[in-house]
């Protein structure tokens, strides 16, 4: 009998409030030929509500060919980054269903990886950082000579669906967006 492990996990108020979490989220054996614009689309919107129901922004995310990075940031001292990306998971999972690629099933690993940033890593400079890994990974990996032309990159803030990761001025707005609407309290 084959027993599956789970990675371990911080004590769940550590993903809760205003969390900063990367999240990593790989396919099932690696499987590939399931992103496209569609999946890319649907991705968003169960994004879109993931962020809004849990109460959480998505300065910038990628989606790879094999796997998707994120960074999540609480809003509220209600905010839920563990339940959040369960709901996101199983939407996700549900818009695989049926892909089936050189035999394999288009599905996410059992388990998502995580990093919850530590204070030093929230400060803006070291915290664009990640955001930049993020953002580069397409190059890194060779499927663009640069990062803007990848179109699976982007970010999710709830009621600014056309602000762009890669505008000169984005972070700086991020910021001032975010000092007026995180309310969780430190």
């Amino acid at each position: 009998m084959q027993r599956h492990s789970h990675l371990p996990r911080l004590a769940r108020t550590a993903y809760q409030g205003g969390a900063i979490v990367h999240w990593t989220l790989c396919m099932k054996d690696r499987v590939t030929g399931w992103l496209d614009p569609l999946f890319h689309a649907s991705f968003r919107e169960f994004l879109l509500h993931a962020c809004a129901l849990y109460e959480v922004v998505c300065p910038v995310y990628t989606l790879m060919p094999d796997h998707m990075h994120m960074i999540w940031m609480g809003l509220a001292s209600t905010s839920d980054q563990r339940i959040g990306m369960r709901f996101l998971r199983r939407g996700l999972n549900e818009r695989l269903e049926g892909i089936v690629l050189a035999g394999r099933q288009a599905q996410l690993q059992k388990q998502g990886y995580d990093h919850v940033l530590r204070k030093e890593e929230r400060e803006r400079g070291a915290f664009e950082k990640v955001a930049w890994y993020i953002q580069e990974n397409p190059v890194r990996a060779g499927l663009v000579e640069d990062a803007k032309e990848w179109p699976f990159t982007g970010c999710m803030v709830v009621g600014h669906p056309g602000w762009n990761v890669f505008h000169e001025r984005f972070w700086d707005t991020f910021w001032d967006w975010y000092a007026e609407h995180a309310s969780y309290g430190g």
